[in-house]
């Protein structure tokens, strides 16, 4: 009897934990996070542990799934940015800032424009307009879809025109 791939074991348990995220079943979605990571670790399983774990208050234990994740690839630009927003949520937002220029640049990163966007919101959080109209048109050069982007570039110009 063969046993079964654990890449295809670990992509399973993550396919079904993200829904049961998404479903809002927290605890059992942790639960298959985990058993993807057993089976086979992956940054992308460390940090959706981890952006789990901050749906339920926990943002430490969250910054530690995503510190995880890192080791495992440190290319994968996803937790740098997660680490960031949860630095926010704590109000540590200038030790936020260092992670979002990570994510910016990491070799692995489908979505850039969030980092982007999440630095327009520490700069404007800092008053420091300028920067963070740079940041949030930059976030919407990225993807002009991302309207949280342009809303933010719009008030800033609106509100020193």
């Amino acid at each position: 009897m063969s046993e079964a791939d654990p890449r295809q074991t670990a992509a399973d348990c993550f396919r079904h934990a993200y829904e049961l995220q998404m479903a809002g079943e927290f605890q059992q979605a942790i639960e298959l996070y985990t058993r993807s990571i057993e089976a086979f670790a992956t940054a992308e399983a460390y940090t959706f542990r981890g952006w789990t774990y901050s749906f339920l208050g926990d943002y430490d234990r969250a910054i530690a799934e995503c510190l995880e994740a890192i080791k495992v690839d440190p290319e994968f630009g996803n937790p740098y940015n997660d680490i960031g927003a949860y630095l926010i949520e704590q109000e540590k937002w200038d030790e936020a800032i260092p992670w979002f220029k990570k994510a910016t640049v990491a070799k692995r990163y489908e979505a850039r424009c969030y980092p982007h966007f999440n630095l327009g919101r520490v700069y404007e959080h800092q008053h420091d307009w300028q920067k963070a109209k740079e940041c949030y048109a930059q976030a919407y050069a990225l993807d002009k879809r991302y309207v949280a982007a342009l809303t933010g570039l719009r008030r800033l110009r609106a509100a020193f025109n």
